[in-house]
């Protein structure tokens, strides 16, 4: 792990084999990303119980989604991957940050109005209300230079960036250092790909996804349901690209073939069948070396397992370095 690289700290909830939709907007961006920085991939297990209590299927869910993640291209050597709820210090720096923002601040979270409204939430529970301080705490424990996100999660990275600064204004090192940077933002550039009902982001819940792990015969009988321009109802009409679902897929997975598709749909030349099956092979061809890598690491998760638990000594070791940094600064403990 090189000293020079600014931190990353990155993350996902363990929902089991991922879709597109986190390939592209996320995983993607982290296997880009490993090269330039110091990169970290955290399991955030516990943040799965502020939407939910059923905890049955996390640790199968973890190993999927690893898998997933070492088969798109993360290298766990470079790259340590861990599950959150194996470092105990991810709690302990939550509750340290916890007294550092107001209610009143949370609250205001748009994300978390927007999670209300998508739930049809009646009620919140606190650690829900609190998440966003429990990210912070995920990324300052590894000292997180950088948190690479979509727009949407912005207003979690200026929460972070108070905490951080709440924190370093009232505690400091004993030679008068700040413990923790005041991390920025960095945009993804694609960070969501409709779902193929064409009216939300992919989502397994919504059951308008195409996952990673989808062979040839499955992306295409998926791709059979997808969302096209509604006024173009049979080849010879013409459509309008720029609202097609299908097109947006193309300009994604088939770049070098988006001007012919634009053609052939605005001139009526090509029907929607066609025109899905085309982006069905596609992105089959672009899948199939991740299918291919998967299927090996399915057949040996003993070994991904491995690679979590080794991720987890490495974490660990910075972990309990910064707490002692935290307790020292706050002549606690």
């Amino acid at each position: 792990m090189s000293a020079n690289k600014k931190i990353i700290l990155s993350g996902m909830r363990p929902t089991g084999k991922l879709h597109i939709g986190h390939y592209v907007g996320a995983l993607e961006n982290w296997v880009a990303l490993q090269n330039d920085y110091q990169n970290y991939h955290l399991i955030a297990d516990y943040h799965t119980l502020t939407t939910s209590l059923n905890t049955d299927n996390v640790y199968e869910d973890s190993i999927e989604m690893a898998i997933d993640w070492i088969a798109s291209g993360i290298n766990p050597e470079k790259s340590p991957i861990f599950r959150q709820s194996k470092i105990k210090e991810h709690t302990e720096l939550f509750l340290v940050f916890s007294m550092l923002i107001t209610k009143a601040r949370l609250e205001k979270n748009p994300t978390l109005k927007e999670q209300i409204k998508d739930l049809n939430l009646q009620t919140i529970a606190y650690g829900h209300l609190g998440y966003p301080v429990l990210q912070a705490a995920d990324i300052l424990l590894y000292k997180g230079d950088v948190v690479p996100v979509g727009e949407d999660q912005v207003p979690h990275v200026e929460i972070t960036r108070q905490i951080a600064s709440n924190f370093n204004e009232n505690f400091k090192k004993p030679d008068g250092k700040l413990i923790f940077p005041i991390p920025e933002p960095k945009i993804t550039q694609f960070a969501r790909l409709p779902g193929l009902d064409g009216k939300a982001k992919m989502s397994k819940s919504l059951d308008n996804t195409i996952l990673l792990s989808d062979d040839t015969d499955a992306i295409k009988s998926k791709m059979k349901k997808a969302f096209t321009d509604p006024a173009k109802l049979r080849k010879g009409d013409k459509g309008n690209p720029d609202i097609c679902l299908v097109y947006t897929y193309h300009r994604k997975f088939n770049p070098e073939g988006i001007q012919e598709i634009r053609e052939g749909c605005t001139s009526g030349s090509l029907g929607c069948f066609d025109c899905k099956m085309k982006v069905s092979d596609s992105l089959s061809n672009f899948l199939l070396p991740i299918r291919e890598k998967r299927s090996v690491l399915e057949q040996n998760k003993s070994g991904v397992l491995e690679v979590l638990i080794e991720g987890e000594k490495k974490a660990r070791i910075i972990a309990e370095n910064t707490m002692e940094e935290v307790r020292t600064s706050m002549k606690i403990g």
